[in-house]
């Protein structure tokens, strides 16, 4: 992992609660399931219809029909279970899931999310992702703060095909944490050895920084 990916996993973990179901998105979310200390009792979910992932294989212990949604070969906890997409998405719809960690494109201010498509690039289909906002008790999403060209990707209003509206409970970045509440976005926390200046200087999206952040900073 990047430096960069490595501080948003870290951070990411700690969302997941003992006792907790939760569905890792394709992408960067898939990696939090080699950290979850052992300890926790967690059951990773994947839509294409499996209950209690593992983390990645060791090289050479693959099993090629152990996959996640994201295709990627996986293993499985003791008390793992198996069935197919329909009971997969029952699960979701039906409010089941605690917590969906999804990767993200786009964020704007309003806690819209883009992530499931580029227009102009091919995509094997929609996912998971549209049911997953929809079903899930909690969203949280984690990217990076910017793209590859530099250019932020929280922002006032999104550019892209939109995966859902007003659906992120927590935005989990490389540079920062915020809160999507009734009065905007809220940052709660900046990642280690940023301040808030930067993250205003990369992000688009106005925001508003929490009193408990604000007097951290002053001591």
């Amino acid at each position: 992992m990047s430096d960069a990916r490595e501080a948003i996993v870290r951070r990411a973990v700690l969302e997941i609660k003992d006792g907790m179901a939760v569905n890792l998105g394709i992408g960067i979310p898939t990696l939090i399931a080699g950290i979850i200390p052992p300890e926790c009792n967690v059951l990773l979910h994947s839509e294409n219809g499996l209950l209690g992932l593992g983390p990645y294989p060791q090289e050479g212990s693959e099993d090629p029909d152990l996959i996640n949604a994201g295709k990627e070969t996986v293993t499985v906890v003791e008390g793992a279970s198996y069935f197919d997409s329909a009971e997969s998405f029952a699960m979701i719809r039906g409010g089941h899931i605690d917590l969906a960690i999804l990767g993200g494109m786009e964020v704007s201010v309003r806690g819209d999310l883009a992530n499931w498509m580029i227009p102009g690039k091919m995509i094997k289909g929609m996912g998971g992702a549209m049911d997953l906002v929809n079903g899930a008790r909690r969203i949280v999403v984690i990217m990076e703060h910017v793209n590859k060209h530099g250019e932020p990707k929280i922002k006032r209003e999104c550019s892209l095909p939109l995966t859902g509206t007003r659906v992120v409970d927590r935005l989990i970045t490389d540079l920062a944490v915020f809160d999507f509440t009734e009065e905007g976005m809220v940052l709660i926390e900046t990642q280690q050895g940023v301040d808030v200046e930067e993250i205003r200087h990369k992000t688009e999206a106005p925001f508003r920084v929490s009193p408990a952040l604000a007097s951290r900073a002053s001591e």
